[in-house]
């Protein structure tokens, strides 16, 4: 059973940045936030309480003979309806991350196997390439290196749009690959992999960065194979003293590269920060979905048998075509659910 104390004071809160937002006072951006988070709980809530109101009537006209008969068919009705609303109410009540409306940095680098590796880097980003476009994200690369046979060294990438981090934010870790490589004349299946990091974009309140503990390089920028893609390109490359944390941008315009490299630097730190922070609270639960162990070994897409295995939940799906194509929707949804079952588990024990 739901609190009624707790919906109470959900409600009030709802009413009162309503009411706040009508008269045009306070932070309206940080207002329209929290209003936008709260609208769809307290939908939740309405149907709750009014499906309770509703049995309340019925149970009171059963000792009218004449009502007893619509009240009964009321109520069974009732009483299937309400355990419904009442998960669908705690689903909306589990503590959110407040980092899930978020835009995100993508960042993919190739891991063991050599070209093959780097082939499949490119695959995986024109994969959430795909994925971003279908769902009417933006997806604008901020770094990308690719080798003489068209693989990707690194990417780094900006998603933009509605729940970008949360929809993504499963997919940081190992990715590994079976298939027979392209290079390979013999037909043999090799086993590669490259590495995944999703971060949420930092906002300017969340980190603040000392100018003493950057050291900036400015660089003619080069692109595949390490030739000069264009001689007036400047490419920026900030180095976070404390940390040693290096981020590049090969923008055309050298005043921008400075701005996308300490945004993504400023997310990486802010990541770190946040990791720090689970595993404090994790130490005790380290094996949940969505620990974000970078070097996990998180999926397997197994191109001879058409397969991708999600090995945290144990998900095999025969789509590979589909899903290297960017229809992930399945499987983030079923990790999703995952997520929110384990958080459900934790808050009732």
């Amino acid at each position: 059973m739901v609190p009624l104390d707790k919906l109470n004071e959900i409600t009030q809160r709802f009413e009162y940045i309503e009411a706040r937002m009508a008269e045009g006072g306070g932070d309206i951006a940080r207002l329209g936030r929290e209003y936008a988070e709260l609208r769809p709980v307290v939908e939740e809530i309405r149907d709750y309480r009014q499906a309770l109101d509703d049995a309340e009537a019925a149970r009171a006209m059963l000792d009218d003979p004449e009502m007893r008969g619509l009240a009964q068919e009321e109520l069974a009705e009732l009483e299937t309806r309400l355990p419904e609303l009442e998960a669908s109410l705690q689903l909306a009540l589990l503590p959110r991350d407040e980092a899930d409306s978020r835009p995100a940095i993508l960042e993919i680098r190739p891991g063991t196997g050599g070209e093959e590796a780097a082939l499949f880097a490119g695959d995986l980003m024109r994969m959430y390439q795909r994925y971003a476009e279908a769902k009417g994200w933006s997806f604008d690369v901020i770094e990308e290196n690719q080798t003489e046979l068209g693989g990707i060294k690194e990417l780094v990438a900006h998603v933009k749009g509605e729940g970008v981090f949360a929809r993504l934010k499963f997919e940081s870790g190992v990715h590994r690959v079976q298939r027979v490589p392209e290079t390979e004349s013999g037909g043999r299946i090799h086993t590669s992999a490259a590495t995944v990091a999703v971060l949420p974009e930092a906002e300017d309140v969340d980190i603040q960065i000392d100018p003493n503990d950057l050291r900036i390089d400015t660089m003619r920028a080069s692109g595949a194979g390490g030739q000069h893609v264009n001689t007036t390109d400047s490419a920026v490359r900030i180095t976070h003293l404390p940390t040693g944390i290096v981020v590049t941008s090969s923008e055309k315009s050298q005043h921008r590269n400075r701005e996308i490299a300490l945004q993504v630097l400023k997310s990486r730190l802010f990541d770190m920060e946040r990791q720090r922070a689970h595993d404090e609270r994790s130490s005790a639960r380290a094996a949940m979905v969505g620990s974000g162990d970078r070097s996990e070994r998180i999926r397997t897409y197994n191109f001879p048998q058409g397969r991708m295995t999600d090995h945290r939940i144990g998900l095999t799906l025969y789509k590979l075509d589909q899903i290297m194509a960017g229809d992930l929707d399945e499987v983030i949804d079923a990790l999703t659910a995952d997520a929110q079952a384990s958080l459900l588990a934790e808050m009732e024990g």
